[in-house]
Parts: structure tokens; sequence; C-alpha cells
């Protein structure tokens, strides 16, 4: 894998014309009944998403990301009547998103200020409604993190962060959908099997399973493993620099139970991934096995995979169930029941894949990471994918259809 040639791409390269009466405002009544395109080997084909099992495997392994989206759209109103938006992005203190979640009267998070401008100083406060009971919820902004700032959280009565956001927060959708978020989205923006809040985008392959659908998967054998990932806002981040070089990853939290590693080893280091986020987190098991493989002892912060990483020129030749067994080997020596850590890793073309052989994926944006990610899949002939969607009526982003690729 050459690291020069990865990183000169241009991104131009990557653009197609998506109009945008082609992207999907709203998803379907049923959501299974989106159009997959099926991509098998070359040949392109189309079908109605209640068909997927049929296209599958016979007890493969398929691997979803349980996370889910929280309601991280705050707005506040200072007393000159400017509207300032508090966007959370991810934990400070407490750094764990459960323990977090969990906290009464007071947290910690980095976030995004919408209107910063107008707020230079001081708290800013309103009064909700909790459970019938009239709570006092106070923003206070402590220092820059980058391009977001940490912002302190408080809050009276008995209450834990999550019902305070559940009671105030808004769920945020994608910019490019151009709408306000509706009280439908509450349901429609998150998977059916969505369990550890986290997220800040839904893992929108995941988006087109039915209960019904993910019992025809049982019912033809596929063994089923979720990992979670949660998702940062900076996954709609625009690649803006030429060449993807000068573009930088943003960094996400990962958690990967031993049970899926062990599922992982029995089916021999592959698995089906449901999403780009799945197949991240996927990807990134191979080079947290090999960090452990030359330092047993690493802490879980020093697991993290960085953005280049794989394309460094590396002699040691570890095959995926090797890293995979060190990883699981790290965890029982450990006594831990999950791998927690971040990954920042960026695939494009010139990545070797080690563990995902099959992907669901709905229709990317032009000149995005996510449409490098499957030209890397499908060996660079992604145009022959999104020429045929296009083409075909197919809708396009997180409400559109999705593709099943078997390269």
């Amino acid at each position: 894998m050459n690291e020069n040639k990865t990183k000169s791409i241009k991104i131009a390269d990557y653009n197609y014309p998506l109009a945008d009466e082609r992207i999907a405002k709203f998803p379907l009544a049923e959501r299974d009944h989106s159009k997959l395109l099926i991509y098998d080997k070359g040949e392109v084909k189309e079908d109605i998403f209640t068909s997927l099992p049929t296209y599958l495997p016979k007890g493969a392994l398929m691997v979803f990301n349980n996370t889910k989206v929280i309601q991280a759209r705050l707005r506040f109103m200072k007393e000159t009547g400017a509207q300032i938006e508090v966007f959370l992005l991810e934990p400070a203190n407490p750094i764990d998103y459960a323990v977090s979640f969990a906290t009464k009267g007071k947290c910690t998070w980095q976030c995004m200020i919408g209107n910063l401008k107008r707020w230079k100083e001081g708290l800013l406060q309103k009064e909700i409604n909790v459970g019938g009971e009239t709570v006092t919820l106070a923003v206070n902004k402590l220092r820059p993190m980058g391009t977001s700032h940490e912002v302190e959280f408080t809050w009276t009565g008995d209450y834990t962060f999550a019902e305070i956001l559940e009671a105030v927060g808004e769920l945020p959708i994608p910019p490019y959908l151009n709408r306000e978020t509706q009280e439908s989205d509450k349901r429609t923006y998150q998977t059916v099997y969505s369990k550890i809040k986290g997220s800040v985008a839904a893992p929108t392959a995941g988006l087109h399973f039915t209960e019904n659908v993910l019992n025809e998967l049982d019912k033809v054998g596929i063994d089923r493993e979720e990992l979670t990932l949660h998702v940062g806002a900076g996954t709609f981040k625009p690649v803006k620099s030429e060449e993807i070089a000068d573009h930088e990853m943003h960094s996400e939290y990962i958690v990967v139970k031993r049970q899926t590693i062990e599922k992982l080893i029995k089916h021999d280091g592959w698995a089906i991934a449901v999403g780009t986020t799945s197949v991240r987190t996927l990807e990134s098991l191979y080079y947290i096995g090999k960090k452990i493989l030359r330092n047993p002892d690493a802490s879980e912060e020093e697991l993290h995979v960085c953005q280049w990483e794989p394309y460094e020129e590396d002699a040691s030749n570890i095959s995926t169930l090797e890293s995979l067994k060190a990883i699981l080997d790290y965890l029982y020596r450990h006594n831990l029941p999950a791998l927690h850590t971040t990954t920042q890793i960026i695939i494009a073309p010139g990545y070797e894949y080690h563990i995902v052989k099959m992907m669901l994926t709905n229709f990317h944006q032009p000149q995005s990471t996510l449409l490098l990610l499957v030209s890397a899949f499908v060996k660079g002939d992604w145009r022959t994918i999104y020429d045929y969607a296009l083409s075909h009526d197919f809708r396009f982003l997180s409400y559109g259809d999705s593709s099943l690729l078997m390269p």
C-alpha cells in the first residue's frame, strides 16, 4: 500500500451530479420497501430491500452499529433576543458516554456553538419541563477546543442528563435535508435496533431494516452481531482540500464486545458490514490487534487508530486472525468485557480491506470520504454503481435507498 499515492488522491475525481430532487427529504412510509442496488463483481441490478436475505451467503456474519442518535441540539435565548445554539459533540467530563448520560446535576461536553459571536461570556439558562416538574438548565462556555468549545451544563432537580436532553433537546438531522426536524424524525431517523446513546447522526444503512427483515436473516442462517461507533458531526465535514492528504478525519468512539471478536474469529475473520460506520470499526480492529502485538500492555487510549496508519509501510505480515486473537487475548488478560477506544481511520483507494468482504451502504455525497471508502471497496468501480443509481431513479443520502456491494 503506497501512502503517498493515496494521499495525493484528488477529491475532484470523486464528483458526480447530485440534483437536489435526488436527495430523499423524508423516508418511505415502509422503511424496508426501499430500493436495493446489487453490485456483484462488476454486474449491477436492482431489487427491493426485503429481498436482501436472498443475496447473502448462508451462515455469514452480519455486523450492525447499534448506536442511538441523541437529541443533541439545544437552543437558548439571550436577554437581548439573540438565539444561541449549543450542539453536543462528545462528553468531556465524565468522558464516558453512559456515565455522562447517567450524571445528575452537572456535566461538561465538547460542543459546537451557533451564533458564537453573540455569546461572549456568562451563563445562559432556560426553564424546562421534566416529568411535570420545572427544571432550570444552565450552560457555561468554559474554553475553546479547536473549532468547538467545552461547555458545562448544570441543572436543578433529581434528573439525569439523558432525561434533560429528552425533555429539551432536538434530534439533529443532516444539514443537506434543508428542513427543520419533525416529530416523525424521532422514530424514522433511528434504526430499529438502536440501543446505545451517543451519535449525532444515524448510521443510515441500518434505517432500511425492520423486525421482519431481521427475522428473515435469522431464518436463512445469518449470524448477527452488534458493535457501537458513535457518529460525530464530522461525518458531514466536506473535503475542502484539493488532495485528501490535507483533510483531517474526525475521531470517533468505538465499543466492540468480547463476544463479537470471538464471533469474528469463528467466521475466519470476515463479515458483512451494515454501513460505513461498521466498516470503519471492523477495519480498525485489524490495526488495533497489530498495536497490541507490538505493545501488549498498551492502554485502551493508546489503541486509538490514527488516520494514515493503514498506509504506513510495515514489514510485519500479520494475518487478520492473528490480529483478532491478539485483541481477544488482551480483553481476557485485562478482564474487559468490551474494547473501548477511538478511531480516526480514513479508507480510500489504495486501502486493503481485511475483515469486511460485503457491505451494505446508502448513496453518499459527491467528493466525500464515504465515497472514497466505497471506491476502495469496489476497486475504483464506484461510477458504475452511481451511474446506475442516477439513471434508475434511486433516492440518495440518509433517507434514500441502499446498495449491497459484493466486489
